[in-house]
């Protein structure tokens, strides 16, 4: 799976977004080991003021010392879950995608080893946890959930797994992480960027 997912990536163009604001980072961290390959999640602390709660890749805003936005996201990801820099084999971009705060969000796909060990940040996070990516491709994991966006109401997949919820734009980007990486063709009823503008599409990707 692990190299299927490099090819698909490697040889993936991804959608960069030419607008004017904030920008964050997150990285979508697989394992590779002895065991199916897993991704790791995180779990917002409930005492933060925005996104308590919630999961999330590890990720945050980028710092005007970041020399790109792939240091954003290994930075921050060894600041929230321990995760050194040079402990993550770095395969590239998934994507841009605007969340409904204003801010452009770029995924990463990174593979670790499955020993690693992480600590979870306390002041942000209470939880890290890994999910197999097959869990995702079964489909009688997946419901949809709507999201508001703009005053505007989209369908958008979500996962139960446990006791976490998987939703939101951490679902967005997961599932378009699926979509190039593995054709798992899933549809995803998403704000489309036209210039400056929204527009309500169907963003899918498939081979």
């Amino acid at each position: 799976m692990l190299n299927t997912i490099r090819q698909q990536l490697t040889e993936h163009s991804p959608r960069k977004l030419a607008l004017d604001m904030p920008e964050a980072a997150v990285l979508i961290a697989l394992t590779c080991g002895d065991k199916e390959p897993e991704i790791i999640f995180t779990r917002r602390s409930s005492r933060l003021k925005t996104h308590s709660g919630e999961v999330a890749f590890p990720g945050g805003k980028r710092d005007p010392e970041d020399n790109d936005l792939s240091h954003t996201a290994l930075r921050e990801s060894h600041e929230e879950i321990g995760l050194p820099s040079e402990r993550v084999d770095l395969i590239g971009p998934v994507g841009d995608v605007i969340s409904r705060f204003g801010i452009k969000v770029t995924s990463y796909v990174g593979v670790v080893d499955s020993g690693v060990e992480l600590v979870a940040n306390p002041d942000e996070l209470d939880r890290i946890f890994r999910v197999p990516v097959s869990y995702f491709l079964e489909a009688d994991t997946l419901r949809t959930d709507k999201l508001s966006y703009r005053h505007m109401t989209f369908h958008v997949p979500a996962w139960q797994y446990g006791e976490y919820q998987i939703w939101g734009l951490t679902a967005i980007m997961l599932v378009e992480f699926l979509n190039v990486a593995l054709n798992a063709g899933i549809p995803l009823n998403v704000p489309q960027i036209n210039g400056d503008r929204v527009e309500n599409g169907l963003w899918s990707r498939r081979a």
